[in-house]
């Protein structure tokens, strides 16, 4: 896949406290074992914790992501894109950012886990150059479910 670009409608910046209860809010309609808006409230001014909202033009934040960036390796923790506005590029648009950004801390490798029924992420994964190098067994619950371990070279 060649270099996303930002839609016309959207753009990416950092999250602010104004934020959490929407990005809670998105969490919640999108995992079945959501973090709650204090976890995203105490992760705010953590150093290593990269913390981005996806702000449309008229409907507001309709995407977040969450990265944890350590020495070289980070690890993608949270990506969402509010279901009304799947299937125009903006999730393709985040995943673009997380990279960015990860390249900007002078990451090398990008983990993250995704479920193994999840084809759609994982058709996108793959399309950035995400490997699988693992697997979790059991490490989703409702329901339970492995998780596949997709690696980037940043």
């Amino acid at each position: 896949m060649g270099r996303v670009t930002a839609p016309a409608d959207v753009g990416a910046r950092r999250m602010a406290a104004a934020d959490v209860e929407r990005v809670a809010a998105l969490e919640q309609a999108s995992f079945t074992s959501p973090w709650k808006a204090d976890t995203f409230e105490t992760l705010l001014d953590r150093p290593g914790a990269e913390m981005w909202v996806l702000d449309h033009r008229t409907d507001g934040v309709v995407g977040y992501f969450v990265l944890w960036c350590i020495m070289d390796q980070g690890e993608l923790a949270n990506i969402a894109v509010a279901e009304s506005h799947r299937g125009r590029g903006y999730g393709a648009f985040l995943l673009q950012r997380v990279v960015d950004v990860a390249r900007e801390r002078d990451v090398e490798a990008l983990y993250l886990e995704v479920r193994v029924s999840n084809a759609a992420a994982t058709k996108l994964y793959e399309g950035f150059g995400f490997t699988q190098v693992g697997i979790r067994k059991k490490y989703y619950d409702h329901p339970v479910e492995d998780g596949r371990i997709l690696m980037l070279r940043v």
